[in-house]
């Protein structure tokens, strides 16, 4: 396969990458600064630079492509949620999303699939109510981002491509996002539930995150929106346990609800959760490597 990465050098566009190119397909990763990156990805992975916002330069690698898979975005926890802020990662996505319409648009091969980023915080937070892709968005800032973001591409299904729309949980993995951040307590012995501990954590083991967006690149009937979450998402309080329990350390120190909330709004995706499941995904015949926490938590931890 042939297969376009956008936000490629992220998380989980980075692992995506090393996975697709071990296994000897054609990866090309978009960035804007290609010489940035240069040496921190895969061996195989090609990098192609291009504006974030139009399909300039690089539109022509679409033709004909198996897939292109828009990650592309900035990061939500690399500041307060200023009005500012705000804008620029509400622009980062639907700009990003602009250039791959505009690439599917004008190629006479059309790619065969497109796989659009999204997050489970499209829901809004929802107690223990059973989260599947059929419930109705949320109406907080991160709800309407993920609407945003997901109709950004939305114009290549009239151009007869088809779509499918990832809603990631909290991507598990060492090398980034929220674990390393959730882990730093239990190394000073001061680690417990967060909040309430009540919450529901949607997790996904990263490995199983690559793997699911191969699985929809590659199965023809996949189109419209998965939870990419394990099938067995667990309470704060548990996750904190579980975590406590791998890395050695206690977990009864609980991190009340206002130590959270001087991160401003950014705070709602520590302090708030959804009891999401990948119900769709499973109907296809996606089988988790990782479906439980702690075996997930020591693979990631004791390898």
């Amino acid at each position: 396969m042939r297969v376009i990465i956008t936000g490629g050098s992220g998380l989980i566009g980075s692992h995506l990458a090393q996975k697709l190119a071990r296994e000897k397909h054609e990866v090309i990763v978009l960035s804007r600064n290609p010489s940035r990156h240069r040496g921190e990805l895969a061996e195989g992975v090609r990098l192609e630079a291009w504006d974030a916002r139009t399909a300039d330069g690089w539109g022509v690698l679409a033709e004909g492509a198996d897939a292109i898979v828009n990650l592309a975005g900035a990061n939500l926890s690399s500041g307060p949620w200023t009005a500012s802020r705000r804008k620029s990662i509400i622009e980062s996505r639907l700009n990003a999303g602009q250039a791959v319409v505009q690439a599917v648009q004008r190629a006479d091969r059309k790619p065969g699939v497109v796989i659009q980023s999204s997050a489970v915080g499209h829901y809004g937070p929802r107690g223990d109510e059973l989260i599947t892709p059929h419930a109705e968005p949320g109406d907080d800032f991160l709800a309407n981002l993920t609407v945003q973001w997901e109709d950004s591409t939305a114009p290549v299904e009239e151009a007869g491509v088809r779509r499918a729309v990832i809603r990631s949980g909290i991507v598990l993995s060492k090398a980034g996002g929220a674990l390393p951040l959730f882990a730093l307590p239990f190394y000073f012995f001061v680690g417990g539930p967060w909040g309430t501990g009540k919450q529901y954590y949607p997790w996904i083991h990263i490995d199983d995150e690559a793997a699911a967006i191969q699985f929809l690149i590659e199965d023809q009937a996949a189109q419209g929106a998965f939870n990419l979450t394990s099938p067995n998402p667990v309470t704060n309080r548990t996750f904190a346990q579980t975590l406590g329990k791998v890395l050695k350390r206690p977990s009864f120190l609980r991190l009340p609800r206002f130590v959270w909330k001087v991160m401003g709004e950014m705070s709602t995706v520590i302090i708030d959760g959804q009891r999401a499941v990948p119900a769709r995904l499973t109907e296809l015949g996606f089988n988790f490597r990782y479906p439980d926490l702690e075996p997930a938590l020591r693979e990631i931890f004791q390898k």
